[in-house]
């Protein structure tokens, strides 16, 4: 099993929790950002020497709050690949629809390439629409009063996008016309004659993976059809299963054959190792808290279960006790947090990828990289 660990990358906050201030009302400044990246960049070293499979970043813009402060994790990782050895880089995700699709492709193959191979495209559609109305795209989050016709337009503009991306990097010349995008644009006058086909360079020297983020019905029948693997976060555990199997069923039925029970899927799960279980909630409850008081009015928590078994309505703002209930987040002692990740993988008859989130929103870096210590000394050897 390769395990990875996914940080937001979230500014140190010592009034982390339920209570004010308001997410809205932190204001951090360059001087503070920038620690924290330096920070970030030390903690995936330090992952490297731990033996970890891959580190994750996420990609954000204008967050003055300081929740999730790198904007840009291609040139992040690219720092990243100099100072480690080993381990793979991803991002949890790169947002398509606030990024050329041509400029991603020529981005991402740079890292690729100068890591020699390590670099993994992660994708998705994007949450937040402060971000995304301002960076040329729109998204459908539940804040959002227009959020139908955004979410449908995001829609068409990634599945364009990602179509782009995947003929730039597997070609040596291509040209796309779709509703949204036309490469090359019609009529560009080229010595003599027009341009007819683009070619992006450089393009990948090794062999590269790229996952997408999977947290909706539509979403989960498209992905495994184009053949993108599919990660799966903040979902009851039933839910989980259930989407892990529908993955498989249809990408059996689009490409024949039998996937294999872990195959294409990650499992990206939130824990907090504590020396007791009443330590490890003390350690934790601030963070959680915090966390759903930024991610809640987005919509987040969709994918937990509401009392009548179904999804719960977004909006929710769940207590850690909600939480460790649909096991979205994995609270106890290290002897605890192995059995239940072990349990997720006799549930969905496997995990080939597991990707661990041990910081919270507001976390010291000093207490995130010693929970990291922890789930490589004590949780992950015990899973091999």
């Amino acid at each position: 099993m390769k395990t990875g660990v996914f940080l937001f990358g979230g500014v140190e906050m010592p009034d982390a929790g339920a209570g004010p201030p308001a997410s809205t009302d932190r204001r951090y400044d360059s001087k503070e950002v920038w620690a924290t990246t330096e920070r970030i960049i030390d903690t995936a070293v330090l992952c490297d020497r731990l033996g970890l499979d891959s580190f994750w970043t996420t990609e954000h813009h204008f967050q003055y709050e300081g929740y999730e402060v790198v904007p840009n994790g291609i040139l992040l990782n690219t720092i990243i690949a100099e100072r480690t050895d080993q381990i793979r880089l991803g991002m949890m995700f790169n947002v398509l629809g606030q990024w050329h699709p041509l400029r991603l492709a020529e981005d991402f193959s740079t890292l690729h390439n100068i890591s020699g191979g390590r670099a993994i495209l992660g994708i998705a559609r994007g949450t937040v629409p402060r971000e995304s109305e301002n960076l040329g795209s729109k998204v459908g989050s539940f804040d959002n009063p227009d959020m139908a016709a955004a979410d449908d337009f995001n829609r068409a503009q990634f599945a364009e996008a990602l179509d782009i991306v995947r003929l730039a990097l597997d070609n040596e010349s291509f040209s796309y016309h779709g509703d949204v995008f036309e490469f090359p644009v019609p009529g560009i006058p080229d010595r003599g004659g027009t341009v007819q086909e683009l070619s992006v360079l450089p393009r990948p020297l090794y062999p590269y993976e790229v996952w997408q983020a999977i947290t909706s019905p539509p979403t989960l029948e498209s992905v495994p059809r184009s053949g993108v693997g599919g990660v799966f976060w903040l979902k009851h555990h039933t839910f989980t299963k259930q989407f892990w199997e529908r993955y498989a069923e249809i990408h059996d039925e689009t490409f024949g054959g039998s996937l294999a029970p872990g195959a294409k899927r990650t499992l990206v799960l939130n824990t907090c190792i504590g020396d007791t279980h009443e330590d490890a909630m003390r350690t934790v409850r601030d963070g959680h808290d915090e966390f759903w008081k930024f991610l809640g009015p987005y919509g987040w928590s969709r994918g937990y279960m509401g009392p009548d078994g179904r999804p719960a309505p977004p909006g929710l703002i769940p207590t850690l006790e909600e939480s460790i209930d649909n096991r979205t987040w994995l609270v106890g002692t290290a002897e605890h947090v192995t059995a239940q990740i072990d349990r997720y993988r006799t549930e969905l008859g496997g995990l080939d990828n597991l990707v661990v989130f041990p910081a919270m929103p507001g976390d010291r870096y000093d207490d995130v990289d010693e929970q990291i210590e922890r789930l490589a000394a004590d949780v992950l050897p015990q899973l091999t």
